[in-house]
């Protein structure tokens, strides 16, 4: 039975797609931040771990549990990650320090003691979780995007650096998918933007908190969080997956205008959405 780790579990697409991958007959280590979803796990009937990703001792206990127990691992999927809203003139090197803490060098962490076994047994398979906004830059969305502008780079790079071998390295790049990523944002927002102050106040205030706060998927090309959970299905079940996949309409839209049109044209056409 082939057996994976997930980080970030507690709701959304992480939970989703170890419930697909647990229905489908793989072994799915599912790991969350917090005891209460570490149990709601635990309660589902996953084999799980309390994660928080900047924390490397934690990395360290759940591999050496799973190695212990299965004497292998075959593959991660790297999903731990929030958003932190705000414009980039208005977000502090420490806001985006925490920013990078959890979306990049968490999931860098992780990435580099799952190499280390994946070397020592000659196979392996590395998901990284970026999104369309690895590809694109949306306006108020400076941290994250380049959070995974960076995941991008050296998930590329890494690609490159196992050619040849029996470790494949596949990002998925996320449009509009149903979760609670508004919710936690939100929280994010409220929390590190001094809204009052800002340059872009009533903006803020009309029409960023407006669209966080909103229960309904108004987003073009929304899907759910199955429809993630299926790419990594997809993923395990196929010998050599491939580098990178797409998911909504609005990833392949985006990811081939990024292609063709101009740098400027570009700017405008992203600034009206």
């Amino acid at each position: 039975m082939q057996n994976i780790l997930i980080t970030g579990c507690s709701s959304g697409i992480g939970l989703q797609t170890a419930l697909t991958l647990k229905e489908n007959n793989y072994k799915v280590y599912a790991s969350a931040r917090k005891e209460k979803d570490v149990e709601m796990l635990r309660n589902l009937g996953f084999e799980t771990f309390q994660i928080d990703v900047r924390n490397k001792k934690d990395i360290t206990n759940a591999l050496k549990t799973i190695i212990k127990n299965d004497l292998k691992l075959d593959a991660i999927f790297n999903n731990a990650g929030f958003g932190q809203p705000g414009a980039v003139e208005d977000l502090s090197v420490d806001v985006l320090k925490k920013q990078f803490d959890t979306n990049f060098f968490g999931l860098h962490e992780v990435t580099l003691q799952a190499m280390s076994l994946f070397r020592k047994q000659g196979f392996g398979k590395i998901i990284q979780h970026s999104s369309v906004l690895g590809i694109i830059s949306l306006k108020y969305r400076g941290a994250y995007n380049a959070s995974k502008y960076a995941i991008e780079g050296i998930t590329d790079t890494l690609r490159q650096e196992v050619l040849g071998s029996n470790i494949f390295i596949s990002t998925i790049n996320t449009g509009p998918v149903t979760s609670k990523f508004r919710e936690n944002a939100l929280k994010k927002f409220n929390k590190n933007i001094d809204i009052e102050n800002s340059y872009f106040s009533e903006i803020y205030k009309k029409e960023l908190k407006a669209r966080l706060e909103t229960t309904e998927d108004k987003a073009p090309f929304n899907l759910p969080e199955s429809s993630v959970a299926n790419v990594v299905l997809k993923i395990m079940k196929t010998q050599k997956p491939k580098p990178r996949y797409y998911v909504t309409k609005a990833t392949y839209i985006l990811g081939f205008l990024k292609r063709v049109l101009s740098t400027s044209l570009m700017d405008k056409l992203l600034n009206k959405i």
